[in-house]
């Protein structure tokens, strides 16, 4: 079954972020992609970080649970609006191509009206 390729840009201002749906990640774990929608949120591979503004924080727990995660929240560069979070960064650099995770608020995006494909 194939679907259409849909861009998605900012629920609030309508700004293009430059996701695209064939670049969520649907397959992991079926269980684990239907809990992250249930609780509002969606996992894509990678962003452009052209469109984001990047606000990093660090998440200390205790030693037991594996010390700290690395958090960046990901707000619209236009408007400021939270669109989701990029977690865990792979290598030294702390940029928001190199995030292990990005989970992104389904209710922070709307289907851009000029989808390519």
């Amino acid at each position: 079954m194939s679907q259409a390729d849909v861009s998605y840009c900012c629920g609030s201002c309508r700004y293009p972020l430059n996701l695209k749906s064939t670049n969520c990640v649907t397959s992991s774990n079926d269980s684990k992609y239907r809990r992250s929608i249930s609780k509002g949120y969606i996992s894509f591979r990678s962003i452009d970080p052209s469109r984001f503004t990047q606000v990093d924080k660090v998440q200390c727990w205790p030693m037991s649970w594996a010390g700290y995660v690395p958090r960046s929240k990901l707000l619209c560069r236009r408007c400021g609006v939270l669109i989701g979070y990029g977690y865990g960064f792979q290598g030294t650099a702390m940029s928001s191509t190199s995030f292990k995770k990005i989970m992104v608020k389904i209710r922070a995006l709307q289907p851009s009206e000029s989808s390519t494909g």
